[in-house]
């Protein structure tokens, strides 16, 4: 029977070969119908679809190596793969908004008349239809798995949804032009609907690169995440006696937590043992696929009280603590140690 992380693993793959699929036809599809009517906006819609397609195919590259597990190579395993997948299709949106806009302003400098237009919107309202179903698909299955090249490649489609119905509705204007204003020249909203285009795709390009390339810096868990972390380890006073030097980053799908723990100088290697295992659990236990590494400290206090004990929760630990509810107190007395 596969275990629980290869049935992850199996449906991230499972995913990303779906937009792999849907974007070949799409960017086919396009392409066809771009070059038949000489819509430079459906033309450049076939050329995002042509990135969004090599984007797919670097995330399923990426989940299929982000899932292998450690090696003496990669000790803190593959995760990172993932990271540099979401970069890298960040930057080919950026590629990619550039030819369009290149293309766009030659077409603006000399507008030529297009044919069959209606064939443009209806490619474009396939488009969007196809691509809203298939990012939700990623979006839903990147979130729950908590893949960055899943949901890099889910931003890609939902991107391309926003600007399919840009070309439509710039097409569908002239389209609806020549019917009611048949001498008017409305030939130029094809190349500024293009444009348009090109900045919707920038603006999601740099928001994905922020977000893909934050973690290979080794960016500490947002603040949320350390937070729940701290409240977390604290919940095991008074049998433990405090914590510091919390350090926290993230690889791929993969949080890695470290920190020293302080204990009485009595308690034995194996009771010491036992409460690093139960902290261990309850951070998995909140955050799946978290790697936890702790550092365990005597400390000579007898009795856990502020006032005659240095070496119990410190600072900003204390101060968190004691900053949240009673209701998330009494949550997680259930991991005490009685």
């Amino acid at each position: 029977m596969p275990g629980a992380q290869e049935k992850v693993d199996k449906r991230k793959a499972s995913v990303a070969r779906l937009s792999v699929i849907s974007n070949t036809t799409l960017m086919l599809l396009k392409l066809a119908v771009g070059l038949a009517i000489g819509s430079v906006s459906v033309i450049s819609e076939a050329i995002h679809s042509g990135m969004d397609l090599l984007a797919a195919i670097i995330a399923l590259f990426a989940v299929k190596i982000s899932g292998k597990p450690a090696d003496q190579h990669h000790p803190f395993g593959h995760g990172k793969v993932e990271n540099i997948s979401g970069t890298v299709e960040a930057l080919l949106i950026f590629l990619a908004a550039i030819w369009i806009i290149y293309e766009a302003i030659k077409k603006l400098l000399n507008p030529q008349p297009l044919e069959e237009v209606g064939w443009g919107v209806a490619v474009m309202f396939v488009s969007a239809i196809v691509n809203i179903f298939v990012s939700r698909t990623l979006f839903k299955v990147g979130k729950e798995t908590d893949s960055v090249a899943l949901q890099a490649d889910a931003w890609h489609l939902r991107t391309d949804v926003y600007t399919s119905a840009g070309v439509m509705a710039g097409l569908g204007i002239i389209w609806l032009g020549s019917l009611l204003f048949p001498g008017a020249n409305l030939n130029w909203v094809d190349p500024v609907a293009a444009i348009f285009v090109a900045l919707l795709i920038i603006k999601a390009a740099y928001k994905l690169t922020l977000e893909s390339a934050r973690d290979l810096v080794d960016v500490s868990l947002p603040l949320e995440e350390e937070d729940e972390i701290r409240r977390i380890i604290a919940s095991f006073t008074p049998t433990i006696r405090g914590f510091h030097r919390l350090r926290t980053r993230k690889s791929g799908p993969y949080r890695f937590v470290e920190f020293h723990l302080r204990v009485d100088d009595s308690m034995s290697v194996d009771a010491s043992h036992k409460i690093t295992d139960m902290i261990t659990a309850s951070i998995k236990e909140r955050f799946a696929g978290t790697f936890v590494t702790i550092h365990i400290e005597p400390c000579n206090c007898a009795v856990a009280k502020e006032a005659s004990c240095g070496c119990l929760l410190d600072g900003d630990d204390l101060k968190a603590v004691r900053m949240k509810s009673n209701a998330n107190v009494q949550e997680m007395d259930a991991h005490e140690i009685r």
